[in-house]
């Protein structure tokens, strides 16, 4: 036989042996090592900061350590690929977030598909975004600020968290509503956006509760409207988009866990018996509360009910994000 024939057979082979997944034996006994939470944003905003939060009593629900793993770039993409090209075994979960698990399909050519590559665990959280600028800006107020804007067009510019995160989405969509136009500056993630904002090293950033109220409360930074229908319980100063004069501008962030397609349905439902167990202890539920992150509701926490909503998402928001930018990725 050839070395060519040999080479031929052997692909052939490989490419007919079927891919090997977790046995019932196997998954009944999950899990038996460390799991890993791929979270697509830099540590230390929303997503980083949610994955943490959850993290540790699922350790110790599930008896196992869960390590999280922060792999940024391109939007939230590059992670949330890296989750969709695991082994489906349960020991790889993607906690993603409006832009990484819906936006990004609008935005970006993507190797895999954000719904039939994954299955979903459940719903987490969600919280609206802040509208916020460094300390001199001009504007007292948000109409303030957009007459500004409109005055000094292409003299201020607006960070993001990346190209194709809800900010980034949110930054279009502010600048179409009010008419203005600003300079886009992108991050690996919505907190070192925020870092250079407190530095004045960028004008302005539309991001998350959970990752700017701090810097809002300790006056580093302004905040001039919440995307909310309603005021902050914690931040009741700050008025809502409608309020401040930017009607219907309401964009929330919202969190939930998936895992590889093909993951077995008895590992799915461990590890969503275990968030569930713990989105309901009182101290989580308090400090998620602390944090601007609003639970959703037990009947929500199922792997359907994330189903749904980011199918709904992905359906509202792709011809919005399409009609609104044209943004070519290589």
């Amino acid at each position: 036989m050839t070395l060519a024939r040999r080479t031929f057979l052997q692909l052939a082979a490989a490419a007919a042996t079927p891919p090997v997944f977790p046995s019932p034996a196997k998954a009944q006994a999950y899990p038996s090592r460390p799991i890993t939470i791929v979270v697509p944003y830099a540590p230390g905003g929303a997503s980083d900061v949610v994955a943490r939060a959850v993290a540790e009593p699922m350790r110790a629900v599930l008896g196992q350590p869960i390590v999280i793993e922060n792999v940024t770039g391109a939007g939230g993409s590059i992670g949330v690929g890296r989750a969709a090209r695991a082994a489906p075994d349960g020991y790889t979960l993607s906690l993603g977030q409006t832009g990484s698990h819906v936006m990004n399909g609008a935005v970006y050519a993507l190797p895999y598909d954000l719904v039939s590559d994954f299955e979903p665990v459940g719903l987490i959280a969600t919280d609206p975004m802040l509208i916020v600028a460094k300390s001199a800006m001009p504007g007292d107020d948000l109409n303030g600020l957009i007459a500004w804007l409109k005055a000094n067009p292409d003299k201020a510019n607006l960070g993001n968290a990346g190209v194709g995160s809800l900010s980034h989405i949110a930054g279009i969509l502010f600048q179409k509503k009010s008419g203005t136009r600003l300079g886009s500056v992108p991050y690996r993630g919505a907190a070192p956006a925020l870092q250079d904002l407190v530095a004045g090293q960028i004008d302005m950033l539309i991001a998350d509760v959970t990752t700017s109220l701090a810097q809002v409360g300790a006056r580093r930074v302004k905040a001039y409207a919440v995307t909310a229908d309603a005021r902050l319980s914690f931040a009741p100063d700050i008025p809502t988009v409608d309020e401040a004069g930017l009607p219907s501008f309401r964009i929330s962030l919202w969190h939930g866990l998936w895992v590889p397609k093909r993951t077995p349905k008895i590992i799915i439902a461990k590890l969503n018996a275990a968030l569930v167990e713990v989105l309901a202890d009182p101290g989580l539920r308090a400090r998620f509360a602390d944090l601007g992150q609003e639970i959703f509701p037990r009947e929500r926490q199922t792997p359907e009910a994330l189903a749904a909503l980011q199918k709904a998402e992905i359906e509202k928001w792709s011809p919005i994000i399409k009609a609104a930018i044209k943004i070519k990725v290589q």
